[in-house]
């Protein structure tokens, strides 16, 4: 691209004032780009602050529903669902993951009920009902893929009845996107969404989120097999592919702003409509560092959403969706 030599090229000529600016902007942020993942707890009629995530609540299903009517008139298109679940529920086999009134599908029915113009996005994983903390059931200190795929399958059809818009395997077990594609259709749940997380990082940016479910002090060693290692780029796109082929209608990169070349990447290569998770990690030491005056929190929540646009990106989970959509209009 040939661009014109000094003077006749000035760049600051387009930056003069606002109108110029907004003009020539390339990347916009809009909060239909937004999802807003919160967190579940039983009860009526109360919520408990995660002392992790500054600004975040575990919110019973009344509150949630609240929730969601105040992010749909907000135009937030859609709402995701976290459970934290008391640890009497929680067993070796996470038979709780796939109960018809468990807390996630008592929450996803009674949104549908008072807000059905907000999408329900849901997670398939086994985490929140495993005694273990994992995202698969574990068999002699293993993580055994195909019996958890089973289990998996199981949860995302309840999910599904309980009438969630979008499912979000979040596990990455081998396999899973395809069994679960067929189950919905066997189903006849044909217009359920599936969400992938495809391109999921054995991260250290998770530790306040695993506060939030309770999964923190039941976690038995790591993550590793099973999650990518952050080191790995050509990975994430052959597990892009695998999911899209099985049947995933949309793919995710998690987290988001440490692998935003990731991003990138898959939405050049597949062209599919791709997100990114903003992190409980980053959240957190944005708000950390906002409350202790050192950054401008507004601005680099602000800035931080617009990097996973101009990386490619067509939406954002964020806890700060609330606060963006606020700012936004």
């Amino acid at each position: 691209m040939a661009i014109g030599p000094y003077p006749a090229t000035r760049f600051r000529r387009t930056k003069q004032g606002d109108a110029l600016r907004r003009l020539v902007l390339e990347t916009s942020l809009g909060v239909d780009d937004l999802i807003w993942p919160v967190f579940l707890r039983d009860g009526t009629d109360d919520e408990t602050p995660v002392p992790s995530m500054p600004g975040v609540s575990r919110l019973t299903v009344d509150r949630v529903v609240s929730a969601a009517r105040d992010a749909a008139d907000l135009g937030i298109p859609a709402i995701c669902l976290f459970p934290y679940i008391d640890t009497s529920f929680k067993t070796e086999l996470c038979e709780e993951a796939w109960n018809p009134d468990n807390l996630s599908n008592r929450a996803t029915r009674a949104i549908k009920d008072a807000v059905p113009e907000i999408a329900v996005m849901t997670d398939v994983a086994l985490d929140p009902y495993n005694i273990n903390g994992h995202d698969g059931i574990v068999r002699d200190g293993r993580i055994v893929n195909d019996e958890s795929v089973e289990a998996l399958v199981r949860m995302a059809v309840a999910q599904a009845d309980a009438g969630a818009d979008i499912l979000g395997p979040s596990d990455m077990m081998d396999g899973r996107i395809g069994a679960m594609r067929a189950a919905l259709e066997d189903a006849g749940h044909t217009d359920t969404c599936i969400l992938s997380y495809a391109a999921k990082y054995a991260s250290a940016f998770y530790g306040p989120f695993r506060d939030a479910v309770g999964a923190s002090g039941l976690l038995v060693g790591d993550k590793k097999t099973y999650q990518m290692d952050p080191g790995n780029g050509d990975e994430a796109l052959r597990l892009v592919q695998r999911d899209l082929s099985e049947g995933a209608d949309m793919v995710m990169v998690k987290p988001g702003i440490a692998y935003l070349d990731i991003c990138r990447r898959v939405k050049d290569r597949f062209g599919a409509p791709t997100f990114a998770y903003q992190v409980s990690g980053e959240y957190a030491m944005i708000k950390a560092a906002a409350q202790n005056g050192w950054i401008d929190g507004d601005r680099v929540m602000m800035e931080s959403l617009a990097a996973f646009k101009r990386a490619g990106c067509d939406g954002i989970l964020t806890y700060f969706a609330m606060d963006a959509a606020r700012a936004l209009s």
